[in-house]
């Protein structure tokens, strides 16, 4: 990772810029305006962002919008990933590859096998191997010739929030009370 990502994730407004292109495509004075800055102030945050290879620019006609280079962002994160190299017997499992990493919890849910957790973060992992993700759990895989097996945190990203009543139900009418 070059140094101009991390200077551009530096700035508190750079990366909230960043935030707000996750969920659309903006001009430059769009960003301003949502961030509450002038348009030369946002202009020069985007310039940085842009040499960092973290947003792009899309061309319609004389309009130029703004996009978050997302693979570039993504890369930017590995970087902090742990890197580990074991041997193993061949047909050894992915289950018994993990094994030999500290830190992996594995969870068995009836006779299947899955990671639970890395370094007691728990959540919802996948695993590739080689760069392709198999349709079985890490138990059942064998590895037949050396590769990668890569480890990934599904991260919960909040991408909608849906509020529910239930009309005729308690909580609904009490509610509609507090408005009176």
């Amino acid at each position: 990772m070059n140094g101009n990502i991390l200077k551009a994730l530096s700035s508190k407004t750079r990366v909230e810029m960043l935030k707000l292109l996750m969920h659309r495509l903006y001009h430059v004075s769009g960003l301003a305006k949502a961030l509450g800055i002038s348009v030369p102030v946002a202009a020069k945050h985007v310039r940085i962002l842009e040499n960092a290879g973290l947003v792009e620019r899309k061309k319609f006609g004389k309009t130029h919008v703004l996009t978050v280079n997302r693979e570039k962002l993504y890369e930017a994160m590995e970087t902090f990933s742990e890197d580990y190299e074991i041997e193993m017997e061949k047909g050894a499992s992915i289950l018994d590859a993990l094994k030999e990493v500290a830190g992996i919890g594995i969870k068995k849910i009836g006779d299947k096998e899955f990671i639970a957790s890395i370094d007691n973060e728990t959540g919802f992992y996948v695993y590739e191997v080689n760069g392709k993700s198999p349709d079985m759990p890490i138990n059942e895989y064998k590895m037949e010739k050396g590769g990668e097996i890569e480890i990934r945190r599904l991260v919960p990203v909040l991408k909608k929030r849906i509020r529910v009543k239930v009309k005729g139900s308690a909580r609904a009418k009490s509610e509609d009370r507090d408005k009176k």
